[in-house]
């Protein structure tokens, strides 16, 4: 895991701020990406599995992590939380939302523990031909995290084609606008959970995202996704 992450917290929030998400390149190490990748096939680290077409929500499947989480996934939670939840403040004063989020992860957690949101939401995803993740929001309970991290584990260059990162973005009275987002074996992309503020000619205004991936043509895609709130 880079211990420094890649872009300074000015450059991250800029990015945030103007589009609603932001890579961090080389988050993690090829190697780190490999070892993360053959915990897929070791069940005793999850909590549960999902299907995604038994559920309407696309094709392919994931599995969430169980805590204790494994050394890698934690540190890199807890490191990406510390450097998001000013700018997370942030958007909630501009968004006119009253909820604050303290400095530390784990107060954070306890706040969402004591709700009964106790079940750990990182997961690790997989997708082969014909796969995909429909549009969505890992929304969880009451007490949301406004931001979270995809990393992609897998080399688009050698093991997979399609499954493209996709992010749509709906400002009022207007038609949706879809990106997609360029990733690389270990690069990590940060977006918005739910909302985000944008400054309009009235002053700031709330617009909603959904993030998904496209559908694989050939190869197996394997991705980590980080959510810093947990489930009910």
């Amino acid at each position: 895991m880079n211990a420094l992450l890649p872009l300074s917290a000015s450059e991250l929030a800029d990015d945030l701020d103007a589009r609603g998400w932001s890579i961090l390149p080389e988050l993690l190490s090829p190697a780190d990406c490999t070892a993360l990748t053959a915990l897929y096939d070791a069940p005793a680290h999850f909590r549960s599995q999902v299907h995604m077409a038994r559920h309407g929500f696309g094709r392919g499947e994931y599995r969430y992590f169980a805590y204790p989480l494994p050394p890698m996934i934690a540190d890199l939670r807890r490191a990406l939380y510390a450097r998001l939840a000013p700018i997370a403040n942030r958007w909630h004063e501009r968004m006119g939302l009253p909820v604050r989020f303290p400095a530390d992860h784990g107060e954070f957690l306890a706040r969402c523990h004591a709700a009964g949101q106790r079940r750990p939401t990182p997961l690790l995803l997989r997708y082969g031909p014909g796969d995909y993740n429909c549009l969505h929001q890992d929304l969880y309970g009451e007490h949301v995290f406004p931001l979270q991290v995809a990393v992609l584990l897998s080399d688009p260059a050698h093991d997979f084609a399609g499954g493209e990162f996709i992010l749509t973005e709906q400002r009022p009275r207007m038609q949706s606008r879809a990106e997609v987002v360029p990733l690389a074996q270990g690069d990590a992309v940060v977006f918005a959970v739910n909302q985000r503020p944008v400054t309009g000619s009235r002053g700031d205004y709330r617009v909603t995202l959904r993030h998904g991936v496209s559908a694989l043509r050939a190869g197996c895609r394997h991705a980590l996704g980080i959510i810093f709130h947990d489930a009910a």
